[in-house]
């Protein structure tokens, strides 16, 4: 079976930085991804320099087809170690995963990378190799479905260094965590920021050290095929619920003509749940056979801010325990961010004049710059959009 690759990566700066020393790099190659995290010497504007500059290289060559070694190479003639502290002036992280699932990792001076494997730790077979002078790490494996693999940098493995913890948190530590919130967390992004949220608080949100974390989760894909809107000629009705209702993902409606189409099309009423109602986002619906029904414009513009907060905050508002009375931006973000890899948007573009001044070009669609800047945010995220327009 085909697995998607899920990954996300977020960072701490260090207090009263701008920059942050630390730098990952996600390159798209033609039959891999390439994720490079690289660790800068200090901290501040230096260390960014230092760490853009090995994850450009290491990015760059590997995307146009250079080896590892010669990858490695190029990267220690211009990153030479500090005559003074005797340390590298940039530590880093390659890791290359190819379409099938192959892991390709090198590991240079760096905390040892953590791997979870059926709700426990997996031990990397690592091989030792000098290359221009310095000793790498290399290990290759095949990822399985519900693997979890985090790189971090130091800054982790410090977290609470003289302050919440005397010693700072553990590579062990870290270790316990990360096999907690595996069997917790479905999504890449959902590991990522819990762990960043704990190294937050064990700094005292003040960060000593720059902070990084990349996960990669392999799983499942999970399809979503979302309709919004009508579309502009009346008789392309049956032609949007019928591309819609093919597909082979979850279904969601968004908008009350959206609704009533598919309720036309498919001979299905829909019925309107008043419970999931609050003063500022409408009730949702139900339609059989879909697995969602919204309302329209209003409840994607919450869903765009929930998403964007859960990137900012690293945090979901927590779920009502009683789920047949959630509203439908609450569903529609936990449906958007934990339950899809890949969302299908069917967008009819007819403008409805009570979201739309009607002096305004059809590209300024208030519904259609929403769904753009859905698109925008979930890709972010790492999750594939394509959006087919009616």
């Amino acid at each position: 079976m085909e697995l998607f690759y899920d990954f996300a990566y977020d960072s701490l700066n260090k207090m009263q930085e701008e920059l942050c020393g630390d730098k990952v790099e996600v390159v798209e190659a033609e039959d891999s991804t390439i994720i490079v995290l690289a660790d800068g010497l200090g901290s501040g504007v230096k260390a960014n320099i230092l760490a853009t500059m090995t994850t450009k290289i290491a990015g760059t060559m590997l995307k146009e087809g250079a080896s590892i070694d010669e990858t490695i190479e190029t990267i220690a003639k211009t990153l030479p170690v500090c005559n003074i502290r005797k340390l590298a002036y940039s530590t880093f992280i390659i890791m290359k995963i190819s379409k099938t699932g192959k892991v390709h990792l090198i590991e240079y001076d760096n905390p040892p990378v953590f791997m979870v494997r059926n709700n426990k730790s997996y031990e990397l077979k690592k091989k030792e190799k000098f290359i221009h002078g310095k000793k790498i790490l290399e290990s290759i494996f095949q990822l399985k479905e519900g693997d979890m693999v985090t790189l971090v940098s130091d800054g982790v493995i410090h977290a609470g260094v003289g302050g919440v913890l005397n010693l700072g948190w553990q590579w062990s530590n870290v270790e316990e965590y990360l096999i907690r919130q595996s069997a917790m967390e479905k999504t890449a992004k959902g590991i990522a920021n819990k762990l960043m949220s704990t190294c937050a608080y064990l700094y005292e949100q003040k960060p000593g050290d720059d902070t990084t974390v990349v996960s990669l989760r392999a799983r499942k894909p999970e399809t979503l095929d979302v309709f919004s809107g009508p579309p502009e000629a009346p008789e392309q009705d049956p032609k949007i619920v019928e591309a819609f209702m093919k597909g082979r993902g979850k279904k969601v409606v968004c908008g009350g003509t959206a609704a009533n189409i598919v309720s036309r099309e498919l001979q299905r009423e829909v019925e309107v749940l008043f419970e999931t109602g609050t003063d500022s986002i409408p009730p949702r619906g139900k339609i059989s056979g879909i697995d969602f029904v919204t309302e329209g414009v209003i409840t994607l513009s919450h869903v765009v801010e929930n998403i964007e907060d859960y990137r900012i905050k690293r945090e979901l508002m927590p779920p009502k325990k009683n789920k047949e009375q959630i509203n439908g931006a609450e569903l529609l973000t936990r449906v958007f961010l934990e339950d899809s890899t890949h969302l299908n948007f069917y967008v009819g573009k007819a403008i409805n004049p009570a979201h739309q001044n009607p002096d305004l070009p059809k590209d300024l669609s208030i519904k259609l710059r929403m769904i753009d800047q859905l698109k925008s945010q979930l890709e972010a995220l790492g999750k594939k959009v394509k959006i087919h327009y009616y």
